[in-house]
């Protein structure tokens, strides 16, 4: 593997030949497909704090806020990594190691958009929902990057914590403190978050290899991994009708989907445990993982609507007397 001062490359003007070209090199630093799921968990929290009716204003402010934090984070994450990256096929064209954007711009970026963050959180929501924001970028940069990712086969469980922090985010913008339902839905992300990236972490198994980064798949094969995934679905499945049941934040809409959708979850771990090496069955899985978590925060969303609020009483005054029954 090269070294840190092989890999760095210094910004060169001459690769970004137009105002487009130093946008879209910044716009990738920031991961946006990541960023988009950790919005879409942000909104499911909002939308069940706010039973369906959350301010346009604090939403958007909210969001953006999230987008910030998170583009905060993946920057210092690209800026740490710089030198993996270089080595690594699958990352090897992203701005820092191309040298499209230099280590001090990136830095002062990744700055910029934290400052950001805090602030408008701060002023236009509350001081609990900033500190979350600013948690999940210490988090996911000093826990996660610096401390786990390169030592330890827990990188992705201990890591999946700052991937779980912008349902809470979202809680606490609307409400200003934090509740049992919002702590459930950290479960959620945390539980969901080793079977997809694990799934990830088999189709570049190569990849982490040739870095000496010790993902579950490089150290234990493929074989193991694909057994932990289906263990983490199994309790996620739980995990997720718990909002139905017995805390009754969310109806028979959100729990009916839920269900089907992690029903399916668990026949694609299964599939990968029969093929643990193959590479479709990974992808799939892994691209699953994704749709599930939109459609998930998606069922939440509507569910919490006003038109399903007295629904959703009925329904859970059933599930309460049925045992008794």
């Amino acid at each position: 593997m090269m070294n840190l001062s092989e890999a760095i490359t210094f910004s060169d003007d001459r690769l970004n030949k137009s105002v487009k070209d130093i946008v879209t090199s910044y716009y990738q630093l920031i991961k946006p497909r990541i960023i988009l799921l950790l919005l879409i968990t942000t909104a499911g929290g909002m939308w069940i704090a706010a039973d369906g009716q959350v301010d346009p204003q604090l939403a958007f402010v909210t969001l953006f806020s999230g987008a910030c934090a998170s583009g905060a984070a993946n920057t210092m994450n690209c800026l740490y990594d710089r030198d993996i990256d270089a080595v690594m096929v699958r990352t090897s064209k992203r701005p820092l190691p191309s040298g499209r954007v230099s280590p001090r711009d990136a830095m002062i970026f990744a700055a910029t958009l934290t400052i950001l963050s805090f602030t408008l959180l701060t002023y236009f929501a509350n001081l609990l929902s900033a500190m979350l924001a600013m948690s999940g970028i210490v988090f996911y940069v000093l826990v996660y990057t610096h401390w786990l990712k390169r030592h330890s086969t827990q990188n992705i469980i201990i890591g999946g914590a700052a991937g779980a922090i912008p349902p809470l985010v979202g809680w606490a913008a609307v409400t200003g403190s934090l509740s049992l339902p919002a702590w459930i839905l950290f479960a959620i992300i945390f539980l969901w978050t080793p079977p997809h990236f694990w799934a990830l972490a088999i189709m570049i198994r190569d990849d982490y290899e040739s870095v000496k980064v010790p993902m579950l798949p490089v150290v234990f094969g493929n074989k193991v991994t694909s057994q932990e995934i289906l263990y983490y679905t199994l309790v996620l499945i739980p995990a997720t009708l718990v909002l139905v049941y017995p805390l009754g934040v969310m109806g028979a809409l959100y729990g009916t989907i839920a269900l089907i959708l992690g029903i399916v979850f668990v026949k694609k771990s299964w599939e990968l445990i029969q093929q643990p090496d193959d590479y479709q069955t990974a992808r799939s899985l892994f691209k699953y993982s994704i749709v599930y978590m939109m459609l998930l925060c998606a069922a939440m969303m509507v569910d919490s609507l006003p038109l399903f609020n007295q629904m959703n009483t009925q329904f859970l005054a059933w599930l309460m007397s049925a045992p008794s029954a």
